[in-house]
């Protein structure tokens, strides 16, 4: 089975080729933690799940690799406004780093209830500035940089390709929006290390051969991928903003500092979650963390099923109305695979629609296929193996699907539950159905199968 990706670079659909055989080496541009994560943030999450387990399934070995931004990203995009960490930091009356502990420890407990896979190797920005400092000194011998008042810069237009990635028409940004030049040479040369304002007044700052100060955001993911990964290697991924400028200049200052082109070979960006045609922020509402959905009763797979409904390179409207819609089809979804029959020891996984689901995740994730054949799957009636093709399909749609939950059944339920199975005995299947009514009216019901009366939420 073959692999297509669509790499940013290059906008197309590309046969996946690793570097080294069946080994594949990804980086995720992390998170920045210094609040929690919203569902937005995490729809991009979920996708690279879905990447790695697509690759898994299909014989890779994959090594994952994702930041932790604890320092240097800032309010702007342009190098200036407050160190995001600081900010929190003054804010809460806390440590940094203390501030950073917490969040990345909500953000890893997010990955659990979602059921992604964690990285092979968190690694944070603090714990790397040595790698950065090395990285930034090997531009600099190149030639790469120069000193302004506030910071070491990268000079963009000693690198031909700039804004490759994002097809960005460097002379065409003077007419867009306003761009913040300052005392740099160029609108889009960009910050590799910040100059502390006032010495000890920040509580995350280091030496450096260019004085006290603090690393750009671009530099740390440079540095820290081409740490684990190699100077060259095949995947990074990431939000659909990563694009114009924090992934192009991480693409400009690692090819000039390694030599190698391309950087990495495959670029695969997911698009935003989005509420009322908008993407979705704090600013614009629709904002929900996943424990905030919790609270009003979603499962966090009942939003991982949601967001499979939408392909990854596609904006995804979130509303509750559609979370709802998720809701029920996830639900109603597993009562139809928990009332299905045990394969026979003879089963075998069904070829037909196994194929079928293999061909919609090859094709550049395209989950919404291969749910459609898993549904196809359940109602077929002439299907055999269903447990087990179902079994090898939740591989990678992380779903637990044949997982059985433990449903705390009301005494209430339970009397009725027993009063029907006495009213089935002796055939009094009017009585029979009038209590299966009362069931369904406190939420649950009852289906009749060859192990027994089995009983599910609503």
């Amino acid at each position: 089975m073959v692999l297509k990706l669509f790499n940013t670079l290059g906008r197309k659909k590309q046969e996946f080729k690793p570097i080294h055989g069946k080994e594949v080496g990804i980086y995720t541009c992390g998170p920045t933690v210094y609040w929690y994560q919203h569902i937005g943030n995490l729809r991009s999450y979920i996708f690279a799940d879905i990447l790695k387990r697509v690759l898994i399934y299909d014989g890779f070995k994959v090594k994952h690799v994702m930041n932790v931004t604890d320092v240097g990203h800032l309010t702007s995009d342009a190098d200036s406004g407050e160190d995001k960490m600081e900010k929190a930091a003054l804010k809460e009356g806390k440590k940094a780093e203390d501030i950073a502990n917490y969040y990345w420890k909500i953000f890893r407990e997010d990955f659990k209830k979602l059921n992604i896979i964690e990285p092979n190797i968190w690694c944070k920005a603090t714990e790397h500035i040595k790698e950065q400092i090395e990285l930034i000194k090997k531009l600099e011998e190149k030639g790469y940089t120069y000193e302004t008042s506030d910071g070491i810069y990268f000079d963009t237009s000693k690198y031909k390709d700039y804004g490759k990635l994002a097809l960005l028409n460097v002379k065409g940004l003077e007419a867009g929006k306003r761009i913040e030049v300052g005392d740099k040479r160029n609108k889009t040369d960009f910050a590799l290390w910040k100059f502390s304002e006032e010495e000890g007044k920040r509580q995350q700052e280091w030496k450096s051969p260019w004085g006290i100060g603090f690393p750009g955001w671009h530099i740390e993911c440079s540095a820290m991928s081409s740490k684990y990964l190699g100077e060259q290697f095949d995947i990074h991924t990431g939000g659909e903003d990563h694009i114009p400028i924090h992934h192009t200049n991480e693409i400009c200052q690692s090819e000039c500092a390694f030599g190698k082109k391309p950087w990495v070979n495959y670029w695969l960006h997911g698009a935003f979650l989005t509420f009322k045609g908008e993407k979705v922020s704090k600013s614009k509402g629709g904002l929900f963390t996943i424990s905030e959905l919790e609270e009003k009763e979603y499962k966090p797979l009942e939003y991982r099923y949601f967001c499979l409904n939408g392909h990854y390179r596609t904006q995804l409207e979130f509303s509750i109305e559609n979370l709802d819609n998720a809701k029920n089809s996830l639900q109603r979804l597993k009562r139809i695979i928990s009332s299905l029959p045990k394969d026979n020891e003879n089963s075998k996984i069904d070829k037909k629609y196994l194929e079928e689901f293999e061909n919609a995740i090859n094709d550049d994730l395209d989950m919404p296929k291969a749910l459609s054949v898993l549904w196809k799957l359940v109602r077929d009636e002439k299907a055999e193996g269903k447990i087990k093709t179902i079994k090898k399909m939740d591989e990678v749609f992380g779903l637990d699907l044949l997982k059985k939950e433990e449903i705390k059944i009301p005494h209430e339920v339970q009397k009725l539950v027993e009063e029907r199975e006495k009213a089935r005995k002796t055939k009094d299947f009017k009585k029979s159905d009038e209590l299966r009514d009362k069931i369904n009216k406190l939420g649950f019901n009852v289906a009749d199968s060859k192990e027994g009366v089995k009983i599910s939420k609503l």
